[in-house]
């Protein structure tokens, strides 16, 4: 098993942003969800006074003797057409839905902390916020790993891809990108989708199942309510960066996402919670165009 990354000893302790590089870092599923929950309340217990904690001028050099982002020997890393469609209606189907959603929400707690320490010199709430992000997604990774073990199951033991974190590397220079791309677009179609996932769930009989698949349910719901905070957080940083640089958003995603090739969204579009998300009607109305 990989070690766990640790940071110089040095008198002074690692800023925030660079804790959580040594999170990203960590390869073993359930230290990287201790090292995300760490951080946040080491955040948390400096109260309002933790400007300098963060650094946020500072731009950071990861040592390249560290992978990046830490991952774990499993799941096997396959393109996403060879990931078999999944059936929740028996136990090996749903522990396999329900290992391809553990695997997005171990992504995305890479994803919040890579947004953390990659981009210097935003202000503050910027980094608080993917902070929280990175915590409530540890959390997520954590209700689905312990109900896949109810299955007789754990993370790693089907096939998954990497589409979430190939759009990071797409998007490591740019930070305006990355709001736009990821949060925004690959994050946000689990709105969409989400509904969908939960109608299948509440079909299933089985009592064999059925327990699981409710408590799928509740995790889900869950994941929604913090998920449309999430979007709503790379809404916020997008405007936000567009508005500095004189840029019209809805023209400059247009060419974000075909200089990045984005995945085309297609509907049911959860507009409810898009809207929450804090997306505009000319946006939502903009998904629909050819």
């Amino acid at each position: 098993m990989p070690p766990t990354p640790s940071l110089p000893t040095r008198d002074k302790p690692p800023s925030l942003r660079e804790q959580a590089l040594a999170a990203l870092c960590t390869a073993e599923p359930s230290a990287k969800v201790a090292a995300a929950h760490a951080l946040w309340e080491r955040w948390r217990a400096l109260g309002p006074d933790d400007e300098a904690a963060w650094s946020t001028k500072t731009a950071i050099e990861p040592d390249p003797a560290m992978p990046l982002p830490g991952r774990p020997p499993r799941p096997e890393l396959v393109p996403p057409q060879a990931v078999a469609q999944r059936s929740p209606f028996t136990r090996d189907g749903l522990a396999a839905l329900l290992h391809a959603i553990a695997h997005i929400e171990f992504n995305a707690i890479d994803l919040a902390l890579d947004a953390l320490w990659r981009f210097p010199g935003l202000p503050l709430d910027y980094y608080r916020q993917w902070l929280q992000g990175a915590h409530e997604e540890a959390t997520h990774f954590g209700l689905l790993r312990d109900l896949l073990r109810e299955l007789g199951h754990g993370y790693g033991d089907f096939p998954a891809h990497n589409g979430l974190w190939e759009m990071c590397v797409k998007t490591q220079h740019d930070p305006l990108a990355r709001m736009a791309l990821v949060p925004r677009t690959l994050e946000a179609r689990g709105l969409d989708a989400t509904p969908l996932i939960q109608a299948r769930l509440r079909q299933v009989t089985a009592r064999e199942v059925k327990h699981e698949a409710q408590r799928a349910v509740e995790i889900l719901d869950i994941i929604l309510r913090d998920e449309i905070g999430h979007v709503a957080v790379g809404n916020r940083w997008y405007g936000w960066l567009c508005a500095q640089q004189g840029i019209e958003p809805l023209s400059h995603y247009r060419r974000l996402a075909r200089e990045h090739a984005a995945p085309r969204l297609r509907p049911p579009f959860n507009d409810e919670a898009r809207r929450a998300a804090g997306f505009s009607q000319p946006e939502l109305d903009a998904l629909l165009d050819p």
